[in-house]
């Protein structure tokens, strides 16, 4: 099985003033197409800085990182603009969602930047939320949706653009134990049917013991990789 995330010696710093603080000290990992990986560790220990580089979002200080044999180090941001836009789906702790906007047009975001005709992204949207569970709450705004509902719809619009990766942040971090087992449920199905990838970093133990492999990181290196078993 092929790699789709690579990272060698990563490491980020970031300067507060004078002083340099570094986030990540090194990191070397692979991850395999078709994974669900998990990234625990303490707070302050690196874990949204890693999610953050793996996404394009930011940029190392040094190092090397390869999205499906591309070395995102060496593009440029309208280059990364096209890499998220293509093959990455972002899920965040916060939904961020555009209040204003119901659940079917939020999920068609993704597809309106990529000039996707209205008839067509809107059937998409309808599918995706049907697929996350929603197909009767097309036309609600999200101070009318639940917790889960709107990370639902935060999935369906991660979803938009066929993702080979998903980077999912606290994922469940808002939500209610059984809410937040049903997004973990909802994720490992898209894992197993849709074969995406999925990396999430959570401090929640019961949702690495649901991925296939965890990855420990402390002090912005990757100290140990469990298996569930050994949560």
């Amino acid at each position: 099985m092929e790699n789709v995330v690579v990272t060698k010696d990563l490491k980020k710093t970031y300067l507060l003033g004078e002083v340099k603080v570094p986030a990540l000290r090194g990191v070397n990992m692979e991850i395999k197409r078709g994974e669900m990986v998990s990234i625990m560790g303490p707070s302050g220990s690196g874990k949204t800085t890693l999610l953050n580089l793996l996404g394009g979002l930011d940029r190392p200080t040094a190092g090397k990182i390869w999205i499906d044999g591309v070395d995102i180090s060496t593009l440029s941001d309208s280059e990364l603009v096209r890499l998220r836009l293509d093959k990455i789906g972002f899920i965040f702790q916060q939904y961020y969602l555009v209040p204003w906007l119901t659940a079917l047009a939020n999920v068609e975001i993704p597809l309106m930047l990529k000039n996707i005709p209205r008839k067509e992204r809107r059937k998409k949207a309808m599918k995706l939320l049907e697929l996350v569970g929603l197909g009767r709450r097309f036309h609600h705004e999200p101070s009318k949706l639940s917790g889960g509902e709107q990370q639902r719809v935060a999935i369906a619009r991660a979803l938009a653009n066929d993702p080979s990766i998903i980077l999912a942040d606290e994922p469940t971090g808002n939500l209610d134990t059984k809410t937040g087992a049903e997004i973990v449920n909802l994720l490992k199905r898209l894992n197993r049917e849709e074969n995406v990838t999925v990396i999430v970093v959570t401090h929640d133990p019961e949702v690495a013991k649901e991925t296939q492999r965890i990855l420990r990181i402390r002090d912005g290196v990757i100290e140990r990789v469990l298996k569930p078993s050994e949560i």
